[in-house]
């Protein structure tokens, strides 16, 4: 279970989002979308399912429809797969392998083929456009080079434009032939297609790991992308390997002029094609295809998840064209979620890096579509109480308890979920399933955490235990040792990941790295001894951690990972406390809602009722108050820069309302806070100035009701001197 499945496609219509809703959403979609691709097809261990991905990825584009802009923010959209994993060499794919676009209906198909007809300036009740339709392999998509006829290079589809070089482990593949037979085999002619696993050879391959005592494969694609990525080709070539042929790259001269055509060659010149792909005339027979394909799935002995139909004619391919990583002229009709029936055994909590308990069914194992269930997602608290995120009833209210008899749907390929429960079947001293509110791996407080604009709690319980819960530790290092926290040179994701687990020199939490050196010194086995290092990069590794024993203070606040505590914010505390240790006293007495200290957080500029609630839970906890004394022992954060601290507002709390005419709000602010003053963004008993434009409004009334000195745009400029502007 991954930290993806926090999160969803918001619900809000696009139409009524802001540009800023819009560009935060978008944001976290592309980082959502583009971990999901690495995991997939680079690491080839999925982190969500196909009907996850295709939702976050649909509203990505949906966005970007909406709100131009936004493409300029990432390039996600536009990408296929992810970029090579470094493991091969790379190779640089003359034509590049894009994606298809999916539908999920037969009114997408409809529509599919009606945006063809248009395109091209055609009537389609008059018909005259051929498509064809073949089974959507799910394997490893595999580009192969041949040169004169024989096989020179093979690359897996990588980021679409550079893939792997696995040419030696292709050469092992007995469906993939190391010359092409026929007189019309072109002097250049790059086949493209599928590798994949039988389900039988998948099945041998598991049983052969089990006896070895090594991890199985959760599914055929996973165990094909495995067995092709090999770096020892003997292991490749020990594994039952298939290929598909359909596509193709580079090919100067075709032999024939269309898609069913060209495919039928690659038969002639001895590869394997799919005999059930057919030529159809119209959508009623791509329908039909699609039926005849999805009812022949379970016996066809490999794992297909869909229907591509494509213009059969090469030369309306040509015209039709590209839209950003998927052409015009293709689509990918996918099956429905396939459903089986079996018995919930227990229910398990497990919690991700950003503390969020995520349950998990524990299933008798059962059989869907040709793979092996036995765990499944039940999403959150609510979802096995009967409820959706908006406290409506689903399954008719019915809850999911230990014992059940449910039907579960496997969305895709990766991660199933639980669909339904049989009522009937239920056992009869059966109890609801109580969602523990101690987090499992730690034991501290797991909470729910209330949006402050709609009122409800959020659908994901979370720890709170952050850096000392185990669960959480070794990502929550990683952060605070990243670039944008301490920044520490050579302490990057495999080091942190080699000391957490290291008997002699374990790193627990953020204070055991400044004793490594110390510890080090009095152990008998030296880190210069371990593998991976040496005398001189332990010395440089002591010497980098010791130059960080005083960050700047917002690196420090970021890197204890507190959430929604990004950089901006970040740096934003950082300048209204200038220490940590006001920070932290003002953290832990903000607990009191009626205290100065949160009026005074509350009050800070771009610091909302989401920030301030994070930062009261945070230092509200007591093992996270245990970790930051001993710490604190260790480093000394630093103050920012100092910023004009002779200037007539340095120090002041100062609050900007109403319309500015020499300046804009943003400039207003930026100023104030290089003249060492603190912006806020409400008026409270601790603001020293209120500078109100035209069209001020409540703020003044809560100036006069503090007794807040109250001066307007140019009395600001007299106060501060007409050069500060500057």
């Amino acid at each position: 279970m991954s930290d993806a499945e926090d999160s969803a496609p918001s619900e809000t219509p696009i139409a009524a989002l802001t540009p800023r809703k819009a560009k935060a959403e978008h944001k976290l979609l592309a980082a959502e979308v583009q971990a999901a691709n690495d995991a997939y097809f680079q690491d080839d261990q999925p982190i969500m399912d196909d009907a996850a991905y295709d939702a976050k990825r649909r509203r990505l584009v949906a966005l970007e429809e909406a709100f131009p802009a936004l493409k300029q923010e990432s390039d996600v959209s536009a990408k296929v797969g992810a970029r090579p994993s470094g493991k091969f060499a790379k190779i640089r794919h003359r034509v590049p392998m894009l994606s298809l676009d999916n539908a999920f209906s037969d009114e997408a198909v409809a529509e599919f083929a009606a945006r063809v007809y248009r395109f091209l300036g055609r009537k389609e009740e008059e018909g005259g456009i051929a498509f064809t339709a073949e089974p959507k392999i799910d394997g490893l998509s595999l580009s192969l080079r041949y040169e004169k006829g024989e096989l020179v290079a093979a690359a897996t589809r990588g980021d679409g434009e550079e893939g792997e070089d696995v040419t030696l482990n292709a050469r092992t593949i007995s469906e993939i032939p190391g010359r092409l037979a026929g007189p019309d085999v072109p002097e250049i002619a790059e086949v493209r297609g599928e590798v994949y696993l039988g389900h039988a050879d998948f099945a041998g391959i598991n049983e052969r790991q089990r006896e070895k005592g090594l991890p199985e494969f959760a599914n055929p694609r996973n165990a094909a992308a495995g067995s092709l990525r090999q770096l020892d080709v003997s292991v490749t070539a020990a594994r039952p390997l298939r290929f598909f042929a359909y596509a193709w790259g580079e090919m100067p001269v075709l032999p024939a002029p269309t898609q069913f055509g060209v495919v039928e060659a690659f038969r002639r010149w001895g590869f394997r094609t799919n005999p059930l792909m057919k030529r159809c005339e119209s959508v009623a027979e791509l329908i039909a295809q699609y039926r005849l394909i999805e009812s022949q799935r379970a016996t066809l002995g490999y794992d297909i998840d869909g229907v591509v139909y494509k213009v059969d004619d090469l030369a309306l391919q040509a015209r039709l064209g590209f839209v950003s990583r998927a052409p015009r002229w293709a689509i990918a009709h996918k099956f429905p979620a396939e459903l089986a029936t079996t018995v919930l055994e227990a229910i398990d909590i497990q919690v991700g890096r950003t503390g969020a308990l995520s349950p998990v069914a524990r299933l008798k194992p059962v059989t869907v579509g040709g793979v092996v269930v036995t765990n499944a997602t039940l999403h959150n608290e609510d979802y096995i109480r009967g409820f959706d995120s908006k406290g409506l009833p689903i399954r008719d209210g019915t809850d999911i308890r230990i014992g059940d008899t449910v039907t579960v749907k496997r969305a895709g390929d990766v991660i199933p979920r639980v669909e339904a429960v049989d009522l009937a079947k239920r056992p009869a001293d059966s109890k609801p399933y109580e969602f523990p509110t101690l987090c499992p791996a730690c034991g501290s407080h797991a909470t729910r955490e209330l949006n402050p604009r709609s009122g409800k709690e959020d659908a994901i319980r979370r720890c709170t235990g952050g850096l000392i819960c185990p669960a959480q530790t070794v990502e929550r290092l990683k952060h605070f040792v990243s670039r944008d926290a301490l920044d520490i040179d050579g302490l990057g994701d495999k080091q942190i990941e080699f000391f957490h687990s290291d008997p002699e020199l374990p790193v627990r939490e953020p204070a055991d790295i400044f004793t490594l050196a110390k510890r080090d010194a009095a152990n008998l086995k030296k880190l210069k001894d371990k593998e991976g290092f040496g005398a001189v990069s332990a010395r440089k590794l002591f010497d980098a951690i010791e130059d960080r024993r005083s960050p700047p203070l917002n690196r420090f606040i970021f890197g204890l990972g507190i959430r929604h505590i990004g950089e901006t914010t970040a740096r934003l505390l950082a300048r209204h406390y200038g220490s940590f240790e006001a920070l932290r006293a003002a953290g832990i007495a903000a607990a009191d809602e009626a205290s100065p200290e949160r009026q005074e957080l509350d009050a800070i500029d771009s610091v909302g009722p989401t920030v301030v609630e994070a930062l009261i839970a945070f230092f509200g906890e007591p093992h996270n108050e245990e970790l930051l004394d001993r710490l604190l022992v260790q480093v000394s954060p630093q103050p920012l820069e100092a910023v004009a601290a002779a200037s007539p507002v340095a120090g002041k709390i100062v609050v900007f309302t109403g319309a500015l005419e020499r300046m804009t709000r943003d400039e207003a602010k930026a100023m104030a806070e290089r003249l060492g003053a603190k912006v806020a963004g409400s008026v409270s008993s601790k603001t020293d100035l209120l500078v109100a434009g035209p069209g001020a409004g409540s703020k003044l009334k809560d100036a006069a009701k503090h007794g807040v000195e109250v001066i307007d745009e140019a009395g600001w400029f007299d106060l501060v001197g007409a050069g500060a502007a500057g």
